[in-house]
């Protein structure tokens, strides 16, 4: 682990000013905060992107990280619902989808005199179904921790070192992934994803993910925070009813990522990166 981080401090030290695609998550965060100690706080923009597709806590609380790590910080914004190609959902959606957020950063790089875009993506994202890889290399954009070929866990365990608040904080991912594919994304239905998502949480739910199949809410949480689920059931049934769904329901294997593509075949998994 530590040579694989020695190892990515002399990635960066080559690279003179950077832009980090910057989240807020723990990997985008160790990515900025380690490009900061090799390449001083002047040598690098934290870019926090606005989406319709993404929590606004999560932009808010982003720029917050990054004003806390001590470098400057560039708020900008893309429109994925005006692009078609997102907008219908299909497993190539998520290539187009970081498509335009790689050309948005590019643009805005060449705009500001910057010599690269580095991103957070990690080696367990090689395991995982990721169209954004594709969109990634035709962008030309650097995944310096898949460089230096760490993951995820040994990124929690060096962001702990160096204090990185968000070292433990729970992985998110973009509200189209509640939505299955085929059926259009739009507003309203990001929105109520969105506002039941931060109600359970507020509820003391660490991780939730609620999937949408219509009329149908599919709630996934941690196993172990089931119970606390159907301890407060009476209070999410009006909540999320009240949002427009008529069913609500509990998925019994619990929270975990990709869940959606789990339906897949695998051509359609092909589709973009075969």
């Amino acid at each position: 682990m530590m040579e694989k981080n020695r190892k990515l401090g002399e990635l960066l030290k080559g690279m003179g000013r950077v832009m980090v695609a910057f989240s807020g998550g723990v990997d985008s965060a160790f990515v900025l905060k380690r490009a900061q100690q090799e390449l001083g706080s002047d040598n690098v923009l934290a870019v926090v992107v606005a989406s319709e597709l993404f929590l606004n806590e999560e932009f808010e609380g982003a720029v917050k990280l990054a004003n806390e790590i001590g470098v400057p910080v560039h708020e900008t914004e893309i429109h994925e619902l005006k692009d078609e190609a997102i907008v219908a959902n299909t497993p190539d959606s998520w290539y187009y989808s970081k498509k335009l957020l790689y050309s948005h950063l590019n643009q805005l790089a060449e705009k500001l005199g910057l010599n690269y875009v580095l991103d957070g993506m990690i080696m367990d994202d090689l395991d995982d179904f990721r169209p954004g890889l594709k969109a990634r290399t035709e962008a030309g954009v650097r995944s310096v921790l898949q460089e230096a070929q760490l993951y995820k866990r040994e990124i929690r365990a060096l962001s702990k070192e160096i204090d990185l608040p968000v070292w433990d904080k729970p992985a998110s991912c973009s509200l189209a992934s509640r939505i299955p594919y085929g059926i259009k994304l739009d507003k309203q239905k990001i929105n109520q994803v969105n506002e039941a998502e931060k109600f359970i949480t507020n509820l003391g739910v660490t991780m939730v993910r609620v999937r949408h199949h219509g009329d149908v809410a599919r709630i996934e949480v941690l196993p172990e925070q089931m119970a606390l689920v159907l301890e407060n059931n009476e209070k999410i049934d009006l909540k999320l009813k009240s949002l427009g769904f008529s069913y609500i329901s509990i998925d019994l294997n619990g929270y975990r990522t990709g869940s959606m593509n789990e339906v897949l075949p695998d051509d359609a998994l092909q589709s973009v990166v075969g």
